[in-house]
């Protein structure tokens, strides 16, 4: 790509270590390698929407393709929840009085077995000053993206979240400060909510409604549902709840169809309402696309489970003003 603006974005979604899987719908969208600089498109711009990293087997050599690409310009990027929670693993903590503690199967360390494990494949594969390089380059990675015409953030778009981070860190890129990062990984902190809410998107209470947990594909018990944020007339629990995932009650039958219940306005302020379309990541989707499920008229996921033999998808945007299925690769936007 020249210097000037390029004439599209191609958003591509979660990679998850699949090197060749990137390398393939890379060529498929005519970038084309550009000796050691990663891939390059003479008229478009790449960007991805982060999780570039856990779970695969080709990590090392997905970071290296992906940063080449952003440091050349002919790509961009936003942070992903595998990208934080990485800086976070790695990163000393307060604890006690005054000291720092960086013993991960410590039961009081935030960053313990849980995930340890997932995040064993990226500490297996990038190691030594090739973890230290690419940690200091998530760092610097901004949380959202707004071109004007097209927004991209890997789980949800939520002004008001937004909104705070800028408040209270001045920029979309607030981690290269340490107590940030202390801050989003707070609890009781107001930016801990704010970060969440934009890398892993909000979650609803089914129990605080009246209903009962229910049990994910795992078996295990869940009392909280992710918000259907993209939805931009969701108003009850039924709409708003994401109930998508053959989940079942304690007993192992069907979990049943939530109630039409309408909820207080401070869920529904989660719901996207604005006509500039959003282009994100995060819900391991399947399948072929489809309409209120994977995409709306403003919205768009990207991510459908490459790494759990799925597909790697990209968005082809040109400026349109709402989404174009047509415009989902593989499927159609060539």
């Amino acid at each position: 790509m020249s210097d000037s603006a390029p004439e599209g974005y191609d958003i591509i979604g979660d990679i998850h270590g699949c090197a060749t899987k990137l390398e393939e719908l890379l060529a498929a969208l005519g970038y084309q390698s550009d000796g050691g600089a990663g891939y390059r498109h003479p008229r478009r711009q790449a960007i991805f929407v982060g999780d570039l990293m856990d779970r695969g087997d080709e990590q090392l050599r997905v970071l290296r393709l992906v940063k080449s690409m952003v440091d050349a310009g002919s790509a961009q990027i936003v942070m992903g929840n595998h990208e934080f929670n990485a800086v976070a693993y790695d990163t000393e903590w307060p604890h006690g009085s005054g000291k720092f503690l960086r013993a991960h199967d410590d039961p009081e360390n935030p960053w313990s077995e849980k995930n340890t494990k997932q995040h064993r494949a990226f500490l297996d594969q990038v190691k030594g000053d090739d973890r230290r390089y690419y940690l200091e380059w998530f760092k610097t990675m901004p949380l959202w993206l707004d071109l004007g015409g097209l927004r991209v953030v890997h789980a949800c778009w939520h002004e008001d979240s937004i909104a705070l981070v800028e408040q209270q860190c001045g920029s979309n890129t607030p981690f290269t400060e340490l107590e940030h990062l202390v801050s989003a990984t707070s609890e009781e902190d107001a930016l801990y909510r704010a970060v969440e809410t934009l890398l892993k998107g909000p979650e609803i209470s089914l129990v605080e409604h009246g209903q009962p947990e229910y049990h994910d594909k795992d078996g295990i018990p869940r009392d909280n549902a992710r918000v259907r944020w993209w939805i931009n007339d969701a108003r009850t629990l039924r709409d708003i709840a994401e109930m998508g995932g053959n989940f079942t009650t304690a007993c192992g039958e069907p979990y049943p169809h939530l109630p039409q219940l309408e909820l207080a306005t401070d869920v529904q302020s989660f719901i996207y309402t604005g006509q500039v379309p959003v282009i994100y990541g995060h819900y391991w989707r399947q399948g072929r696309p489809e309409y209120r499920h994977d995409w709306t008229d403003y919205t768009a996921c990207v991510d459908f489970s490459a790494v759990k033999g799925g597909t790697l998808a990209a968005y082809r945007w040109s400026g349109e003003e709402q989404i174009r299925p047509e415009h989902y690769v593989p499927w159609g936007g060539l």
